[in-house]
């Protein structure tokens, strides 16, 4: 739901997935964002209706996304999904963080936007410490970004795994995702993701922070 710039590009990038999209809207002139080349349905109205839901193909659907400009509609049309059609696999945009906060509680997960922007802007003006990237909704579990000593440069992903004590399940490299195996090195201007107990953020952290044996 929803075809303003995230939402179109969301869904062409499915089709060239192989998979078939439903795309409502409430502008018809927002499908133009979609280009002619795509394939999948085109619905006007408003993505919590279900007369429009079950038009874009939702009792077939495996998966839902809740993208439009309005936190209310977004969180409404999820539910919608999620507690009529049993939908399993729904996400919302979230623009107010408190909200999203709150729904994630509910079993609903959400992306606010606006506090993903910054933290990746601070992340990449302060690189020290750890983000969290997805917790799960009890909040025990997380996967994090962690900032890493220029010292662990050379060594083993699988050595910094070691050391943690903990997964390290990708690597993002030069803007480009890599799963790691053991001969993977780790380089310079790497990003870390950290998958672990909450409770064991502050002790990965200040293991990262130093270079390797001064912990």
């Amino acid at each position: 739901m929803g075809c303003g710039r995230v939402g179109a590009m969301l869904a062409t990038g499915l089709e060239k997935r192989g998979h078939s999209v439903g795309v409502i809207d409430q502008n018809p002139e927002a499908f133009r964002r979609l280009g002619n080349e795509f394939k999948g349905l085109t619905v006007e109205g408003i993505g919590f209706d279900r007369e429009v839901l079950e038009a874009a193909g939702i009792r077939r659907a495996d998966a839902f996304a809740a993208v439009s400009s309005g936190d209310n509609s977004n969180i409404l049309s999820a539910r919608v999904v999620r507690e009529n059609y049993h939908v399993d696999n729904v996400v919302a945009r979230i623009y107010d963080q408190g909200r999203a906060e709150v729904f994630e509680r509910l079993g609903i997960p959400t992306v606010a936007t606006v506090k993903w922007t910054v933290t990746q802007m601070l992340r990449r003006l302060l690189p020290s410490g750890s983000q969290p990237v997805w917790s799960d909704p009890t909040g025990d579990a997380r996967l994090m970004q962690v900032h890493v000593h220029n010292g662990w440069v050379g060594r083993r992903i699988s050595e910094l795994s070691a050391a943690a004590d903990a997964p390290i399940p990708f690597v993002l490299r030069v803007g480009r995702g890599i799963v790691p195996d053991r001969d993977t090195i780790y380089q310079d201007g790497d990003l870390i993701y950290v998958a672990c107990y909450t409770e064991r953020v502050d002790e990965l952290e200040t293991l990262f922070a130093a270079a390797p044996g001064r912990n």
